[in-house]
C-alpha cells in the first residue's frame, strides 16, 4: 500500500521488501513521515512492524527499496553511524551503572567531552523529571522511573529519528496509562521525530498523531487514529481496533430511499447513508461500534430510526430485537452482548449514567438495538 508519498517527508520508506529465505517479513511497503511526528505501527504479532523497525534501526537490510531521513540514504548505512537511536521494550539499562551514567553512556562512547556530556545529562534528567534519582541504580526505581531514563539516554544524543519499540510493553495497565501522555510530552518537547512499533490499540490511539495497521507484512490502513476508528476500510482494520459488530449482507436492488441505500444481513436491514459507489447484488460487511447503537425495551416507530420498509416488509430497518444473554460492567460503560434472531451476537456499549437513568436491561430480557443510518460502515474487503 503507498501511504501518500509526500516530496516534504522528513522520514521516506519506498517500497521496502525483507525476506527471510522463502517468508516475506515485509511486503513492499512505503511512508512518508513527518518532521516532528510520532507515528505507530500497529498490528499483531508476526505482521512485519518490528522488522520494519529494525530495518529502520539498521539491524536489517531491506531485500530491495530504499529509506531516506532527510537527505541521507540510511540504507546502507551501519547502525551506529545513523542518526538514529532505539528504545527496547526490556530498556537495556546497564545494571551496574547509576543513573547519571546510563545516561551518558553513548555520549562518552562518542568521546563527546565532559563538559558537554555532563551538560546533556543533567539536561535530560530534567526533561524526565529525575534530578534526585541520578545516583541511583537500576534496580532502585520503578518500572516507569526506568523508563524514563531508558528514554533520556535515547534522546541524550539528540538523534534525528527516535524508534521505540513496544515503549510501555513492560509496565502494569495503570502505570503504562499514566505514562502515555507523560512519554508523547517529552517527546514534543523534544521534538524529535519518532516511530513506535506496538500491539496495544489504545497506546497507539493515545500517541500517535497517525497510525499504519499492518497485515502479513502489508499496510492495511494509513490514517489519523480518528479515521482509523470510524472509517475502518477493510474488514481486518474495523475487527483489529476496538469493538465493533460486523454483519455480512447483500446491496438491495430495489432503488434507494432518499438517496439512502439498503443492504440486507441475516437480521436487519441496514439503511446507509449515501456514498460509497455500492451496486445492486454486491456482497458486502456491515460494520456497526457497539457505541453506536442505542437500546429500548420497545422498538421504535419514529421516522428518525426507521419504519417498516414497504418493499421488503421488515420492521427491523437499522433495529433489531435480541435477547440479553450476557452483561459485563465496566464502569463508565455496561457492555451487553445480545442474541439475535438468527443466533449471531450483537454487543452493545451502554453508557451507565443512561442505563441508570432508563433502567437496566437484565440477563433474558428482550430488547431493541438500534442505530441511525450514519452510524454505520460499508466494507467491501
Amino acid at each position: 500500500m503507498n501511504a501518500g508519498i509526500d516530496d516534504s517527508a522528513f522520514l521516506r520508506i519506498a517500497a521496502v521488501t525483507k525476506d527471510f529465505g522463502d517468508f516475506r517479513a515485509v511486503d513492499e511497503v512505503s511512508l512518508d513521515v513527518a518532521r516532528g511526528e510520532i507515528f505507530a505501527l500497529l498490528g499483531s504479532s508476526g505482521c512485519g512492524k518490528s522488522t520494519l523497525l529494525r530495518i529502520l534501526a539498521g539491524f536489517e537490510t531491506p531485500s530491495s527499496g530504499s529509506v531516506t531521513l532527510g537527505r541521507i540514504d540510511l540504507a546502507r548505512m551501519p547502525p551506529y553511524e545513523r542518526p538514529v537511536n532505539m528504545m527496547f521494550q526490556s530498556y537495556a539499562l546497564f545494571p551496574h551503572l547509576t543513573v547519571w551514567d546510563n545516561i551518558a553512556f553513548g555520549l562518552r562512547r562518542d568521546g563527546l567531552p565532559k563538559a558537554e556530556i555532563a551538560s546533556r545529562v543533567e539536561d535530560m534528567l530534567r526533561l524526565v523529571q529525575m534530578p534526585q534519582f541520578a545516583k541511583r541504580k537500576p534496580h532502585q526505581l520503578s518500572g516507569g522511573q526506568q523508563q524514563r531514563v531508558a528514554l533520556a539516554r535515547s534522546l541524550a544524543k539528540r538523534p534525528q529519528l527516535l524508534l521505540l519499540d513496544e515503549p510501555l510493553g513492560a509496565l502494569d495497565r495503570k502505570l503504562r496509562e499514566a505514562t502515555q501522555i507523560e512519554l508523547v510530552n517529552i517527546i514534543r518537547d523534544v521534538g524529535v521525530t519518532c516511530v513506535m512499533v506496538t500491539h496495544d490499540q489504545q497506546e497507539a490511539m493515545t500517541m500517535a498523531s497517525r497510525i499504519a495497521v499492518m497485515s502479513e507484512g502489508r499496510f492495511l490502513q494509513v490514517g489519523s487514529p480518528v479515521d482509523v476508528y470510524e472509517s475502518p476500510t477493510t474488514r481486518f482494520v474495523a475487527d483489529f481496533i476496538g469493538d465493533v459488530n460486523l454483519m455480512d449482507g447483500v446491496v438491495n436492488d430495489h432503488g434507494d430511499h432518499g438517496g439512502h441505500v439498503d443492504v440486507r444481513c441475516a437480521d436487519v436491514v441496514h439503511r446507509i447513508a449515501p456514498g460509497g459507489g455500492m451496486r445492486p447484488g454486491q456482497l458486502v460487511t456491515v460494520a456497526v461500534r457497539p457505541e453506536k447503537i442505542e437500546l429500548r425495551a420497545d422498538r421504535g416507530n419514529d421516522a428518525t430510526w426507521g419504519e417498516r420498509d414497504p418493499i421488503n416488509q421488515v420492521d427491523q430497518v437499522n433495529q433489531v430485537r435480541g435477547i440479553v444473554r450476557a452483561l459485563a460492567y465496566f464502569g463508565g460503560y455496561t457492555m451487553y452482548h445480545l442474541e439475535l434472531p438468527s443466533g449471531a451476537p450483537l454487543k452493545v456499549n451502554v453508557g451507565n449514567e443512561r442505563r441508570s437513568r432508563d433502567g437496566a436491561p437484565m440477563h433474558g430480557d428482550a430488547v431493541w438495538a438500534r442505530w441511525l443510518p450514519g452510524s454505520q460502515v460499508v466494507l467491501t474487503q
